[in-house]
């Protein structure tokens, strides 16, 4: 009989490949490979410290050229444009285009996630999360992966007012929109449990 830990690995692994079937359906239409969707799904929630070619190669897990050759098909596409980072010229970074933004909204990708799990109650998602969540962050940490949390669980993030924040690392001021994207600088709270 198999343990839990092994019939959860299993259910997110079969989750995992349902969802790329999905992108490879939804890429084929719009002439994208799965590759191409999952780096406009990526930009869309990267915040302005993490819109790199390295963050996307982090974040991704592909090499260098994988996604050198995939964002020059996204520009090619008008859906992705590269610009010289305004402080340092040798930083590249990348931005959903208008068409981008109007590809990833003519995508059904996650409606079908929304509209199932709705059909469970909030305590049993909110559970879900909570141990998807460790998880992840136990994995993440034993591959010496970042966590590309969202700012507003990092404990870099501080906050001056209502809609004010400020992120300690990067010395700058952060909306409250911008607090709900990920970073690739994200790093966990620390935990006071002993």
């Amino acid at each position: 009989m198999k343990s839990q830990a092994l019939n959860l690995f299993d259910l997110v692994e079969r989750l995992s490949l349902l969802t790329r079937a999905d992108l490879r359906q939804a890429g084929a239409a719009q002439g994208l490979q799965p590759v191409h969707l999952q780096v406009l799904f990526y930009l869309n929630q990267a915040n302005r410290f993490s819109n790199t070619p390295q963050a996307l190669t982090e974040y991704l897990g592909l090499t260098k050229g994988t996604v050198s050759q995939t964002v020059m098909v996204l520009a090619r596409r008008r859906l992705v444009s590269r610009y010289a980072d305004p402080r340092d010229g040798r930083v590249v970074r990348l931005i959903l285009t208008e068409g981008g933004q109007t590809l990833l909204k003519t995508l059904s990708a996650g409606s079908a996630w929304r509209d199932i799990v709705q059909t469970a109650s909030p305590a049993r998602v909110t559970s879900a999360l909570v141990v998807l969540r460790q998880i992840l962050a136990q994995v993440q940490a034993q591959s010496g992966k970042r966590s590309f949390g969202v700012c507003v669980t990092c404990r870099h993030n501080q906050r001056l007012g209502p809609r004010s924040y400020f992120c300690g690392l990067m010395q700058e001021k952060l909306s409250s929109p911008e607090v709900r994207r990920i970073c690739r600088e994200h790093a966990p709270p620390v935990s006071t449990s002993a």
